[in-house]
């Protein structure tokens, strides 16, 4: 009778390369911790902006804040992606290591593992969700924003537990060379074979700078001819990009009708204002970016009536909060809220003209919102109606 030979279950000690050493993955692991942190406070600052009535409200100034913040989410999360990989490749011989037989130390071993696999999971969950966010494609049907809040917590959670469990190892590592062998295995090659190590964290520099400058132009418009990558970024009507178009929303017939009105409205008194009435009124120019949660910004000169002007027409008091309602009559952006401290600033708009041009549909004709450090999502196109509610 012929004996059939099993294959053997790998060991890490079968992974001898000179390359998977925690003296390089301590390194990458620096990186990609600072940009998880990057990620993740910024992520805390664009959740805080998008909030409907905050406890703390979102600040008016710097009017470029959001722009610079989201950007740097963006930009941050693309950097941790050949980052991640390449962590993950060094440390991967770990997820093959035979658990201890001693009790206490096998449930040590198991807990380990667990918050190891907990942030992985959250951690490629994060990327490859916000990636699909920022291109705009969304092949789930769970809702994008609030699932990708709690996960960061709890990627950012593991990745403080794993960070104070290695932080022993991590040091070690850094304070010696990084072509030192004192925290290398046993069964490990004792010398450089086919790159150094220095090699590879010269690759995985080069690769993250690479994945930066193809996607930065999005926000950094004199990266924009080479980041090939980077999703609307400075195309579209005055060279200000569109998500939506008026098509898409559906607003078309409504948004050129002649009996189109803005209403405006306090309590019980109500205004209605033609798109004629809106120019005939003064008229304020500011140069505000605009800028998405998909990491895409740009600077304009926008011109229009404020909205505390509007606001005054129906004698609404300083410090009211307006519902802010788009003709549309679906999707996200139909209805937002503008805080006190938006509807009280100069430079909150109902903007009619863009770049000294009136808006295209697609920006929001015949009228729409801008105001300083909001995030775009929130800046409502075609806007049919402004009314106090507190």
């Amino acid at each position: 009778m012929k004996t059939v030979t099993r294959p053997r279950i790998p060991d890490e000690r079968d992974f001898t390369s000179w390359l998977r050493s925690p003296a390089v993955t301590a390194r990458v692991g620096v990186w990609l911790g600072a940009c998880f942190g990057l990620a993740f406070v910024t992520g805390l600052v664009s959740h805080w902006g998008q909030a409907p009535s905050p406890w703390l409200p979102f600040p008016t100034s710097p009017s470029w804040g959001y722009r610079v913040t989201q950007g740097v989410h963006v930009i941050a999360g693309t950097a941790a992606v050949p980052l991640l990989l390449v962590k993950l490749w060094t440390v991967y011989p770990k997820l093959l290591a035979r658990p201890p037989r001693e009790t206490r130390d096998l449930v040590v071993h198991g807990l380990e593992r667990v918050s190891i696999a907990v942030l992985v999971a959250a951690a490629i969950f994060q990327l490859v969700t916000g990636l699909a966010n920022a291109a705009q494609w969304y092949p789930w049907h769970f809702n994008f924003r609030p699932t990708h809040y709690a996960l960061a917590w709890v990627a950012i959670g593991a990745l403080v537990v794993h960070i104070a469990v290695k932080l022993p190892v991590i040091s070690e590592a850094l304070r010696h060379d990084v072509d030192s062998t004192a925290l290398d295995r046993a069964t490990m090659e004792r010398g450089p074979g086919v790159m150094s190590r220095r090699g590879l964290l010269r690759t995985t520099w080069t690769a993250t700078g690479v994945a930066v400058l193809a996607t930065a132009g999005a926000t950094v418009p004199w990266l924009r001819k080479v980041s090939v990558l980077g999703v609307r970024s400075g195309d579209g009507p005055e060279g200000v990009p569109v998500n939506h178009s008026a098509v898409y929303r559906g607003v078309v017939a409504a948004a050129t009708s002649a009996s189109y009105r803005l209403t405006v409205s306090y309590g019980g008194r109500e205004a209605r204002l033609s798109l004629a009435d809106l120019r005939a009124m003064p008229q304020t120019t500011a140069s505000l970016p605009i800028a998405c949660v998909e990491g895409w910004s740009a600077g304009a000169t926008w011109t229009g009536v404020p909205v505390r002007d509007l606001l005054d027409r129906v004698g609404a008091p300083a410090g009211s909060e307006v519902r802010v309602e788009s003709l549309q009559e679906h999707g996200g952006e139909r209805v937002s809220t503008l805080a006190p401290n938006f509807s009280d600033h100069p430079h909150t708009l109902l903007a009619l003209d863009l770049e000294g041009q009136p808006l295209s549909l697609d920006h929001g004709f015949p009228c729409r919102l801008i105001a300083p450090d909001r995030p775009g999502v929130l800046q409502t196109k075609w806007v049919a109606r402004l009314e106090v509610v507190a």
